[in-house]
């Protein structure tokens, strides 16, 4: 049984291989434009089919190899790769193809490594390695809306003051994803696309709502729902973008005061199971000892 299993695996591993290896090559067109790149991005060359490894060199056999067992991707997978910040086509792909492979290197590791118990651990290895990438992917998106939340309220401040000295409001948005694109890439990202969509003709208000929907965050969501009533009312921006960001940070500072009036009730478990012990042993544990040898001396 454990030669069937490990056979197995390495006929798998080899199967996949072969179809990367079929699959994965470049067309002469596509050389072609990786080498008209290469003249105004070297560093970019590399993802149109040169030489180097990327993301999307690795997603092109994935995506045939979906096409031949079904459509498009799941959407769900979809949206939830654009909220952890993964927009490109490609991705869908990749996600797909890594959640496949990694049951399958991880079964064949099981059934080379392992003697004792192996069909227990290769289903075992395989059900928690399929479902590794859900979690990581779940991690992925509450980091970066975390990251959305912390940055948003900097991001506001810089656009009042951009405002204030006389710019419009995409020229401020445009300005202020340029100025954060160190120190909250995520934002700046986001900002960015917003201006993207609206010189490809999206209106000023549809594109506000698509970041809403791409980082599904409710301070975002209020953020643009403001911006959408100023726009329709004609209401001063400034005033409107201070009056928020202090709003975000009184929040903030509320959530972090109710954390850290969490941590006393939280701190009861821990002091009970191992520093009361602890106390005791230390404090009762002599007196015991001697009441111990007194009654054996009076028996």
């Amino acid at each position: 049984m454990d030669l069937l299993l490990v056979v197995a695996a390495i006929i798998l591993l080899v199967g996949f291989f072969l179809i990367f290896l079929l699959l994965g090559r470049s067309s002469p067109q596509r050389a072609l434009l990786a080498e008209v790149a290469n003249q105004w991005d070297p560093a970019g060359a590399a993802g149109l089919g040169g030489r180097g490894f990327s993301a999307e060199r690795f997603a092109r056999p994935l995506g045939k190899l979906r096409g031949m067992f079904g459509g498009a991707p799941n959407p769900e997978i979809v949206r939830r790769l654009m909220l952890a910040g993964y927009r490109k086509p490609y991705h869908a792909d990749v996600f797909i193809g890594i959640r496949l492979l990694l049951p399958a290197i991880a079964g064949f590791a099981v059934a080379f490594c392992f003697r004792d118990n192996v069909i227990f651990i290769f289903i075992l290895t395989v059900v928690l390695t399929f479902f590794l990438p859900d979690f990581w992917l779940g991690r992925a998106v509450n980091k970066r809306r975390d990251r959305i939340k912390r940055s948003l309220p900097d991001a506001l401040d810089l656009l009042a003051i951009c405002m204030e000295a006389g710019l419009g409001v995409d020229q401020a948005l445009m300005r202020v994803g340029q100025e954060l694109k160190i120190s909250h890439r995520d934002l700046s990202d986001e900002f960015v696309q917003i201006n993207l969509e609206q010189r490809a003709g999206n209106p000023r208000i549809g594109a506000w709502r698509n970041m809403a929907d791409r980082v599904d965050v409710e301070s975002v969501r209020s953020f643009v729902n403001m911006l959408a009533q100023t726009e329709r009312f004609g209401t001063p921006i400034s005033k409107s973008l201070a009056t928020f960001s202090e709003a975000l940070r009184v929040q903030r500072r509320q959530r972090a005061e109710e954390m850290a009036a969490k941590t006393t009730i939280k701190l009861v478990l821990p002091l009970v199971l191992f520093i009361f012990p602890s106390i005791f042993i230390v404090t009762a544990a002599p007196a015991v000892i001697t009441i111990i040898k007194s009654f054996k001396t009076v028996i």
